[in-house]
């Protein structure tokens, strides 16, 4: 009876463990939790409408035929996919665990398009061509190099990319750059024409001819120049100059249909970014946009239809602009609805410009434009139809001033009023720090306001882009803890507010944002509900001495050099690792281990100091992902965490 007894227990104690597993979600076996309680399964059910939007991306238009190559999500990350007509369903074409980045037809043919992909999130990009005929996938760049700056000739038979090694050990070498020149059909015509010494060196695009390169020299934010390559020579040479009493932000360069000047955007004499013609053989640039007091973020001309289309950003919100290259005059922009586009390219041999846009009610979709019919289309359709994202809220801009009388605004996401009573807040900060939140879809984040109640800030801080190059100096160097106290002053502005709770508040953010987050933590402990830290900076020595080197001397322009005594001092004095034992209240650490930005082992070292402390710390290594998750089960499962965490912490 007692043997009895015992194996009835065992099997009931079975039968409770399978239970319980079945009322729990299984995490992701890339995946490595600490103190992360178990996921309830109801919970992942309640936020499975809002893990399933599959926003679409442009990556080409095909060179003959009116279709495209788009990104969408096909099972686990996003891949290639044909949309052979406006509305059709997309037809995926590649199939990697890995996301792929980019992709591009050739300007002439279409019987093979270049793709973009990394491994594991470690951002060693290389491009393959992909042969529609037989869908067979080959490698076109050399392994364990990281290219990057794909484009192609107008002719359509040259390639141009740069490859840039891999080696974040060494803290005082000089990154390089090769430029190589390539027939994707043929491989083996591969040939590095110039090496460039650093690692800031993008844009490129050949001129009409292709016996030309133009590019750009990125040294910073404020701080880049224009440069013409001759591709048979790789010889080089400086077309823009600094001036004396102020540094200029050139970028996106193309040649204009003769050659003898080149489209870009500048900021020289003002506090933004313009659409310009620069000379190449000398002189002085024309300014295209001197009314306009807005950034111009890109710009893309078409020879074909006579047009330069450019966005421009305003107030986060973008608005698409076009220029006609024979009068070099603003033509009436075409009326489209508010939000922010990321991307646009004119199809060849037309008048049709296409371009990604998303909105807080557009999980992001492709659409074109035509300049002579004034037609626009939709091609895609990115949100779930589980959810009506018509009812989603648009936010509204809210401003607040800080510590030294700056003002500081953001986007100010509340919930519906069904919702009373003071509601609990959500501050989530941008990375960059040279970066901008803008007013475009929540995704997963439209849980917490629509069904939670909670509201969400997205502020931009000093630094920020899209306020004038001034502002974005304002957090340079020795000034970095000044964007942490435009924090606390909106802290400040959120306990004034009649329909926000103030003792309820969480902060959270990614990369730069996340060490804004560890550095609230720090700073305004006593204040906070909670912090999320997703792959952030713990101290910026150990960052700078282990960040891949193609991207540590652009790093030191913005944070200061670590190598300097003085500097090295004060970036101690002020790293959140330094003073974890002001962290009182519960902190949870995201973190990819193969991240080439942000060190995996910046996460582990402010996770084994709070645990020395006994402090309340989850943490959430994935083994296969980088800067970010990319895969969708490991993103599933960091928000169901996310959600759980903050019931626990704001909504308690």
């Amino acid at each position: 009876m007692r043997f009895t007894a015992r194996v009835l227990l065992v099997a009931s104690l079975f039968a409770a463990c399978a239970a319980n597993a079945q009322d729990t979600v299984a995490p992701p076996p890339a995946l490595t939790l600490e103190n992360v309680p178990a996921v309830p399964a109801e919970l992942a059910q309640k936020l499975k409408a809002y893990n399933n939007f599959r926003p679409h991306g442009l990556f080409s238009w095909h060179p003959v035929k009116r279709e495209m190559l788009v990104s969408r999500r096909l099972t686990g990350t996003n891949q290639v996919h044909r949309v052979a007509d406006p509305g059709a369903t997309p037809e995926p074409l590649t199939d990697f665990q890995d996301v792929v980045n980019d992709a591009l037809y050739p300007p002439a043919g279409g019987d093979y398009f270049v793709f973009m992909r990394a491994e594991g999130g470690n951002e060693v990009f290389r491009y393959f061509r992909y042969d529609v005929a037989t869908k067979a996938v080959n490698a076109i760049t050399p392994e364990g190099q990281r290219a990057d700056n794909g484009a192609f000739n107008r002719a359509g038979d040259r390639f141009v990319y740069t490859t840039t090694a891999v080696d974040k050990n060494t803290t005082d070498r000089v990154a390089r750059m090769s430029v190589h020149i390539v027939d994707p059909a043929k491989p083996e015509t591969d040939r590095v024409v110039a090496r460039l010494e650093g690692a800031g060196w993008s844009d490129f695009h050949f001129s009409e001819d292709g016996r030309r390169l133009v590019f750009a020299e990125f040294k910073s934010v404020t701080d880049a120049s224009l440069w013409v390559m001759d591709v048979k020579t790789g010889k080089s040479r400086r077309i823009t100059r600094q001036p004396a009493k102020q540094t200029v932000a050139y970028g996106n360069p193309w040649f204009s249909r003769d050659g003898k000047w080149i489209f870009a955007t500048s900021d020289r004499d003002s506090e933004f970014a313009r659409v310009v013609m620069v000379p190449v053989g000398g002189g002085k640039e024309r300014v295209l946009t001197a009314r306009l007091s807005y950034d111009v973020e890109l710009i893309e001309p078409s020879f074909d239809a006579n047009r330069l289309a450019f966005i421009t950003n305003e107030k986060g919100s973008s608005v698409l602009r076009f220029i006609d290259l024979k009068t070099l005059k603003e033509l009436p922009r075409p009326p489209l609805v508010s939000g922010v586009i990321t991307h646009v390219l004119w199809r060849p041999r037309s008048d049709e410009l296409a371009f990604t846009i998303r909105s807080a009610r557009s999980a992001g979709d492709v659409f074109s434009y035509n300049v002579k019919t004034n037609q626009l289309t939709r091609w895609t359709n990115g949100n779930n139809p589980e959810l009506n994202t018509a009812d989603f809220v648009e936010p509204r801009v809210v401003t607040w001033k800080s510590f030294d009388g700056l003002e500081i605004s953001g986007f100010h996401y509340q919930p519906p009023a069904r919702f009373t009573g003071k509601r609990p807040v959500i501050i989530n900060i941008h990375g960059g720090p040279e970066a901008q939140a803008r007013p475009g879809f929540l995704a997963r984040n439209n849980y917490f306001v629509n069904e939670l109640g909670v509201a969400i800030i997205y502020p931009n801080v000093r630094g920020s882009m899209g306020f004038g190059k001034t502002f974005i100096t304002l957090d340079n160097g020795r000034k970095r803890e000044d964007s942490v106290k435009d924090i606390g002053a909106l802290l400040d502005w959120i306990k004034a507010q009649p329909d926000l709770d103030a003792d309820r508040v969480m902060v959270m953010g990614g990369s730069y944002g996340g060490y804004m987050t560890l550095a609230c933590a720090v700073h305004y402990d006593d204040r906070l509900a909670g912090s999320i830290d997703i792959v952030g900076i713990s101290n910026f020595v150990t960052f700078l001495e282990h960040t891949e080197t193609y991207r540590r001397d652009l790093r030191r322009v913005e944070y200061g050099d670590e190598r300097d005594p003085e500097m090295r001092a004060f970036l101690e004095s002020i790293a959140p690792l330094n003073h974890a034992d002001r962290i009182t209240k519960p902190l949870f650490v995201v973190q990819g281990k193969n991240d080439p930005r942000v060190p995996y082992t910046e996460a582990e070292q402010i996770v084994a100091s709070l645990k020395k402390r006994n402090a309340t710390v989850w943490f959430m290594m994935a083994a296969d992902e980088g800067h970010g998750f990319a895969k969708k089960p490991n993103q599933d499962y960091l928000f169901y965490a996310m959600v759980e965490f903050a019931r626990q912490t704001l909504l308690k």
